[in-house]
This record gives C-alpha cells, sequence and structure tokens, in this order.
C-alpha cells in the first residue's frame, strides 16, 4: 500500500543522557534530543493484517497534528523539535477515521463497514499506571504515528479497543465523508476534553476560561468550556487566522499578544477586564510557549484558579510558586486523550452537534499531496489541515 515514511539520524545530543533502554530499543524518550535530519518521503510498505484482537481500517481522513509539524521542522542543528517519544522509521499520522474493512476472529464489537475513529495512544492496559487510571502514563506506551505504525497510508491495523463508533455521526450528517473528517477531530478534542475534565477535574458552568494558543488543540478547549457553560471564553494566539477561528469556535474574544503590546496592554488585563477583576478559573496553555505565556498566567489566576498545560516543550520555564501559594491557584499537567470515557464523550458532543467541530477545518488535501500540506502547517495559521483519501 501507499504510505508517508518518516526517516532521521539517531545522533543524541553530547549533553543527552541517553539510557541502555532507548539505545536497545532506538525509541527516544525526548525525540528532539535524539533525532537529527529528518526526512518524509513516499513508500510502499506492507499491507496490515489484523491480529486477533484487531481490526484493519481504510484511512478516509486524517488531520496534519502539530505534534507532526514539529517532526518536520527542526532547530539550528538539525534536531527535530518535537519532544515526545519516537521510535524511527515510522508511517506518521496520528488523528485518523476511517472505515473498518476487516476484523480478528475474537473482534467482538466492530463489523465490517463501521465507520470508526481511533486512539493514538497504545497503552497495555495491564501495568499499574493503565489499572489505576493512567493510561497516558503506561509505561510501555506506543503512540500511533510516533513510535507505532500510523495513519498516513491507505491502511491501518489497530486493536479494537482502541476504536470508537462513528456511526451516529454519519447518520445525524447523512454524508459519510463529512462524519469521517469530523471523526479524525475526535482525537485533537479529546486532548484537551482529558486536560480540562480528567486531569483537571473539571470546571463549572460560569467559570471564567482562558486559552492561550489557538491551534487545533486550543479550538478543542474553547469548544468545550463553551459548551461546558463558561461564562466567559478569552483566546490568545500569535496568528490573527487563528484567533478568527478562535471566535468561530466559541470565544468571547480573541487576541493577538503582539497586538495587545503595541497598544499598551497584555493577555492578563485583558483577562481581568473580561471578569471584571475575578481572574481566569481555568487557563489551557496549548501554545507550547510557556517561556512567554507563564508570566501572563501567574497574573491571571481567579482563586483557587487552575493551569491546565497541553503544550509540549523541551524547554524549562520558571514559574513564582508563591502565586500558587498566595492564590491556592494549581499547574496541572495532561498527556494524551486515553481512557476515562474521552473519545466517547466528544463523540456524543459531536454526534448531537452540541460543539461545531468542523469549523476547525480550514484546508482539505489530497492524500497525494501529503507533504504541500506538511509545508502548509509550518505557516501555523490554519486550524485543521485534512489530508482525505
Amino acid at each position: 500500500m501507499k504510505a508517508i515514511v518518516l526517516e532521521a539520524d539517531w545522533q543524541p545530543r553530547a549533553d543527552y543522557p541517553i539510557t541502555q533502554l532507548e539505545i536497545d530499543s532506538q525509541k527516544a524518550t525526548m525525540a528532539s534530543q535524539v533525532w537529527r535530519n529528518p526526512r518524509y518521503a513516499e513508500a510502499v510498505v506492507s499491507d496490515p493484517t489484523p491480529g486477533p484482537r484487531d481490526v484493519v481500517v481504510k484511512v478516509r481522513a486524517c488531520g496534519v497534528c502539530g505534534s507532526d509539524t514539529h517532526c518536520y521542522e527542526t532547530d539550528d542543528e538539525g534536531y527535530i523539535i518535537f519532544s515526545g517519544p519516537v521510535q524511527l522509521p515510522v508511517v506518521p499520522g496520528h488523528e485518523y477515521a476511517g472505515e473498518v474493512v476487516a476484523v480478528g476472529k475474537e473482534v467482538r464489537e466492530l463489523k465490517i463497514g463501521d465507520l470508526v475513529a481511533a486512539e493514538g495512544m497504545l497503552n497495555c492496559g495491564s501495568c499499574e499506571a493503565c489499572r489505576t487510571g493512567h493510561p497516558n502514563q503506561c509505561p510501555y506506551l506506543d503512540m500511533v504515528g510516533f513510535s507505532s505504525p500510523g495513519a498516513y497510508a491507505e491502511y491501518i491495523a489497530v486493536e479494537e479497543r482502541f476504536c470508537w463508533k462513528l456511526n451516529g455521526i454519519a447518520e445525524r450528517l447523512g454524508d459519510a465523508q463529512r462524519a469521517l473528517e469530523i471523526g479524525a477531530l475526535v482525537e485533537p478534542i479529546s486532548c484537551p476534553f482529558n486536560g480540562i475534565f480528567v486531569a483537571g477535574g473539571g470546571m463549572r458552568p460560569g467559570d471564567h476560561v482562558a486559552v492561550f494558543g489557538a491551534g487545533p488543540i486550543g479550538l478543542g478547549a474553547i469548544a468545550l468550556a463553551r459548551a461546558a457553560g463558561a461564562a466567559t471564553v478569552i483566546a490568545f494566539d500569535v496568528s490573527d487566522e487563528r484567533c478568527t477561528l478562535a471566535k468561530a469556535l466559541g470565544a468571547d474574544e480573541a487576541h493577538n499578544p503582539i497586538t495587545l503590546a503595541q497598544n499598551g496592554t497584555s493577555p492578563s488585563e485583558e483577562i481581568r477586564r473580561l471578569s471584571r477583576g475575578w481572574g481566569a478559573d481555568i487557563l489551557v496553555e496549548c501554545a507550547g510557549a510557556a517561556l512567554k505565556t507563564m508570566p501572563e498566567i501567574e497574573k491571571s489566576f481567579a482563586p483557587g484558579g487552575k493551569m491546565i498545560y497541553l503544550g509540549r516543550t523541551g524547554e524549562r520555564a520558571p514559574v513564582m510558586l508563591d502565586v500558587l501559594v498566595s492564590g491556592a491557584a494549581s499547574i496541572i499537567g495532561a498527556r494524551g486523550h486515553a481512557g476515562m470515557g474521552c473519545f466517547p464523550q466528544v463523540i456524543r458532543l459531536l454526534e448531537h452537534g452540541r460543539i461545531n467541530a468542523e469549523a476547525m477545518i480550514t484546508a482539505r488535501r489530497p492524500f497525494t499531496e501529503f507533504m504541500s500540506a506538511l509545508d502548509q502547517s509550518c505557516a501555523r495559521t490554519d486550524g485543521k489541515i485534512m489530508v482525505h483519501y
């Protein structure tokens, strides 16, 4: 089958404490410290065959994720920017939906013809982390498109337990392809769902919410906050185009911090103004730019406020911990989207039209134009670029 394959050179930085496990597996825990000179290329790879508990999905839509972009872009020394775990070579792509075309002999719930979206965090299910409700922290975790074959391909094999049906969305829309494109958004929307409602413990109707970064993850956070009854939602992004998208997804206001600075104000001042001095009950960092966002976030906490950190960066950021003490505030990290009902809850919201996720899609590209889609993603002005098959 046709696929895209990502390769790079294994060259650990001199100051990176590489472990023997990483060397033996060729799986870097922090890819930005190991993989250099990335190369995406079209290739022909073997068709997947289902194991006893697997299904084979014919991929019909796959979103270009910021993590894909970070595996394409490099720093000045040629190292990829993505700081998560990566094992190469690999077929990338993890925000996907498609049609089941084959099933293993032990598959019970899915049948050929079902439309599905699938989780990308392949946890083992049996370790202590998985069994105590932390599947995204599984020590044996594989990530689709990074350390396990991904969906920039015609087909992908995946365990049935990671798949969720999209048939209800298709029935509501009366259009299978539209349903599959929306289904490919379940993964990026489930990441802020996990951050706000699972790792972060939830929010209350009437909360003031601030979102830093209006890429797809931030847009999902905005839509979810609005659906959950936020009193106000304010967003910040250095792209004017994404600020416009933020308002389409439900933000009351969206501001470019560069423009704010030119006008003599700042994100924290705008948060205080919109909340009548109270501050933000929930702050979601989706920009992966903590060095720039943390100083503003520290000034923006409402009493008892929570910051949900979803952005990834290999940098350390200073934090004034006294702010957390005096304000009874908290910082909560969240990775992934697996477990605790993230996927089915988001699918219910989409199935019943509670969030307008389709507005996130700002560009569509055929699979044959994947490299152009990847180049386009580097501009960081789109919402979601959707590759279709």
